[in-house]
């Protein structure tokens, strides 16, 4: 029998690892202000979620990893809520044109890995986004983003947020499985469009 957790667009079953729960992190993030603090972007901008207008989807997640390097940890799988951001920023690259006739008027990646390293993502999983860096935790600590602490790494617990005009209107936290979080934030644009 599947289980809602392991039927995955990815394939994945996320049922072999632990799902992360809702510590309440994120509580006092729904209709906050953005912070605003300039991130580098993938595309050479330099992006303030709190000067964007419009709808501004933006995903983030702990880490992506490379092909045939070893985790930044052996018991990575192991940690909530640590694997998956590549099957989840492959779900939002998928949905990405979907998102925008739903009324994103951009999509963002976030994580903590400096820019280099993500412009590498971006080119090697054919992302038609970009992905912001908060490496110096500037967003994190602004906003009080949940984080986590592995290998000597700060990274971002994975959470989606949906911004109006520089206000958070929706935050999906806990994610999981990750590969469906942009479905989710679809069918929210679906039931909750701007007037």
């Amino acid at each position: 029998m599947t289980t809602a957790a392991s039927a995955s667009p990815s394939g994945f079953d996320w049922s072999k690892i632990p799902a992360p729960v809702d510590d309440g992190a994120m509580d006092h993030v729904k209709n906050a202000k953005i912070a605003d603090v300039e991130l580098a972007a993938t595309d050479g901008a330099r992006v303030s979620l709190a000067r964007l207008a419009g709808r501004v989807i933006v995903f983030a997640y702990p880490r992506t990893g490379v092909p045939g390097e070893p985790s930044l940890a052996d018991d990575w799988d192991q940690i909530p809520g640590a694997r998956g951001c590549t099957p989840q920023s492959c779900a939002f690259r998928d949905l990405h044109k979907v998102l925008v006739s739903a009324g994103a008027a951009k999509v963002f990646g976030l994580s903590t890995q400096d820019t280099a390293f993500q412009a590498a993502a971006v080119e090697r999983l054919h992302l038609p986004f970009p992905l912001l860096s908060d490496e110096n935790l500037a967003l994190a600590k602004a906003m009080n983003l949940p984080t986590l602490q592995v290998a000597g790494h700060t990274l971002l617990k994975r959470f989606a947020l949906v911004i109006d005009d520089g206000r958070v209107s929706q935050v999906f936290y806990p994610v999981f499985p990750p590969d469906r979080n942009a479905a989710d934030v679809l069918a929210w644009l679906e039931a909750n469009p701007r007037r």
